[in-house]
């Protein structure tokens, strides 16, 4: 955008065509500016990417922040019922209709309220109303801890014969 759109100016700040450049920090503080002239998303595109940038400009910004965070969301909601179909299905009922809990783990989760609203959305959206009120998706702390604590307990139960 910013070189075809000329969305910064004419020419495009080096720093701006390094990959990764804006991380997701980035995107996040961007995403949580309420000032009227996005002083916040100015400030990041400045001091992270070397851009100087209008109102207009920092706008568009701010809606491809929304629509890379969105899909990122419901790509993992629509992961999240995957998994849950596939345990359904394989359960014969066990699922759905009941209350089901999936803990996430992980910052991106636990501090980007945004990814986190679209993730549920998507869920939500996937598995329709009635199906996705009982399914709740919460954040633990060290998630992959637990499940390998839970696995183990798990494995421990059974006798093996080697």
């Amino acid at each position: 955008m910013a070189e075809e759109g000329s969305l910064f100016g004419t020419s495009v700040p080096e720093k701006l065509s390094t990959p990764f450049v804006l991380g997701t920090p980035d995107l996040s503080a961007m995403q949580q500016d309420t000032t009227d002239d996005l002083q916040t998303v100015g400030s990041v595109l400045y001091d992270v990417a070397g851009v100087e940038s209008t109102l207009n400009s920092r706008k568009i910004v701010l809606e491809v922040c929304d629509t890379i965070v969105k899909r990122a969301g419901r790509l993992a909601g629509a992961g999240i019922v995957g998994i849950l179909q596939k345990i359904e299905e394989d359960t014969k009922g066990v699922i759905f209709g009941k209350r089901t809990v999936v803990a996430m783990d992980g910052g991106l989760y636990e501090r980007y309220s945004q990814y986190r609203r679209y993730l549920k959305e998507s869920v939500a959206e996937l598995l329709g109303p009635e199906t996705s009120q009982n399914i709740v998706i919460e954040h633990s702390k060290d998630g992959s801890g637990i499940g390998a604590a839970l696995l183990a307990a798990t494995n421990s139960k059974y006798n093996r014969n080697y």
